[in-house]
């Protein structure tokens, strides 16, 4: 990591390892893997890249999780969320 990184988020991120769902307005939706979390946001990975509306909700059945986000970055199939 080089010294001139700096880290900008407010809460330490968690390593997780869960299966999870991001629905969109209207009714779509796109499986994903939560990779961290905080009580901030989340990354994510999804199967291929795909083009995302400005308003989400990830879904995390295992943790009874239900939170309205927005990406904040996309890396491919990498999506960084934040909570609303």
């Amino acid at each position: 990591m080089s010294e001139d990184f700096v880290e900008k988020r407010i809460h330490a991120r968690h390593r997780v390892f869960k299966g999870g769902r991001l629905a969109f307005n209207g009714g779509g939706s796109v499986e994903c893997t939560v990779r961290n979390i905080s009580p901030g946001g989340a990354r994510v990975d999804v199967t291929s890249p795909i083009a995302l509306p400005a308003q989400l909700t990830l879904f995390i059945d295992t943790d009874h999780l239900r939170r309205r986000c927005h990406p904040v970055w996309t890396h491919n199939t990498h999506i960084g969320v934040a909570f609303d």
